[in-house]
């Protein structure tokens, strides 16, 4: 089966071998943040309601999991900011009652979280992976730029609600980009913010694909592994690389849709297709061949290596 509002299962830095589901249409998001690998956003609105109908979800996460079960975790993520669908909870009360093996994540912007029917209507989820990328103001509207409506002031008040209203697990992170929120001042304020919430960790970050803006640079590690020293005593790292998990390529039939499924969300390399699917690299530069001589997908040459995405 073809899934469209399934991605996956990838074997995420964070959570393990994990089944991404798309709530919202790509590029519906809360923000238009110029590091984001899943492009600009298009529909930059804080307007909730059912983009995607999650009855359809549920038919579709009910299919896979019946063919499939090396699955560590299920992610509401993908292209926009997951919060914006109205029917999130209805759809979380759904895997928990018929799925509880599975850990169940939510990847958010933390936009919505200043909302408390919003925070109540997320209580059964198992982790939480916020992110806070600037205090100050002129930082936060270069990186993120919001809707707006929105402040950062908003941002954090959700984030300490939050925290202090749930024992869910919490997972803070940080995107820094040189020359935004890297320097001493901006980190200084968002340390004192960050205390302030008292995540469970603190996870710091920077670019690894390629961003809205091309001219983007990542932050070098070192400079990420001072930052880090500032955070604490908070359980603080610098997001590490995923190890890749390997299965039986045999069993791969349908790699050039699984291919197309995964870049038509963000761009990324052969390796990574190799590591996401679990097939030798051969197989995914075969399928990547015959996907450019076929118009489908095309590829463009960044400082990590050549990523792929798909022809618009």
């Amino acid at each position: 089966m073809k899934y469209k509002y399934l991605f996956g299962p990838v074997p995420s830095r964070r959570l393990g071998m994990s089944l991404g589901i798309d709530l919202v249409p790509s590029k519906v998001c809360s923000m238009n943040c110029i590091y984001c690998e899943s492009g600009a956003t298009n529909n930059l609105t804080l307007e909730r309601k059912e983009y995607i109908n999650i009855d359809e979800v549920i038919v579709e996460l009910d299919q896979f999991i019946a063919e499939n079960n090396k699955l560590d975790c299920i992610t509401f993520s993908g292209a926009g900011e997951p919060l914006l669908n109205s029917r999130l909870g209805d759809l979380i009360n759904y895997i928990k009652s018929k799925y509880p093996q599975y850990r169940l994540a939510l990847i958010t912007n933390s936009t919505l979280l200043y909302k408390k029917e919003i925070r109540d209507e997320i209580k059964k989820i198992d982790l939480i992976l916020p992110s806070l990328d600037a205090v100050g103001e002129k930082a936060y509207l270069k990186l993120t730029r919001p809707q707006k409506d929105l402040t950062v002031d908003k941002i954090i008040e959700g984030l300490i609600a939050f925290r202090n209203e749930t024992d869910i697990e919490m997972w803070l992170e940080i995107f820094f980009s040189p020359g935004i929120n890297d320097m001493d001042e901006e980190v200084d304020r968002i340390t004192e913010a960050v205390k302030k919430i008292n995540p469970h960790r603190v996870q710091l970050n920077t670019l690894d694909r390629p961003g809205v803006i091309k001219s983007l640079k990542p932050v070098a590690r070192e400079r990420l592994e001072e930052i880090a020293e500032k955070f604490s005593p908070l359980h603080v790292e610098v997001v590490a690389k995923v190890k890749s998990k390997t299965t039986d390529s045999a069993k791969i039939n349908d790699i050039e849709d699984k291919i197309i499924s995964t870049i038509i969300r963000r761009p990324v390399t052969a390796n990574d297709l190799a590591q996401t699917f679990g097939v030798e690299l051969e197989i995914v530069l075969s399928a990547i061949s015959k996907l450019i001589n076929n118009n489908k997908i095309i590829e463009e040459k960044l400082e990590r290596g050549i990523f792929y995405k798909v022809k618009k």
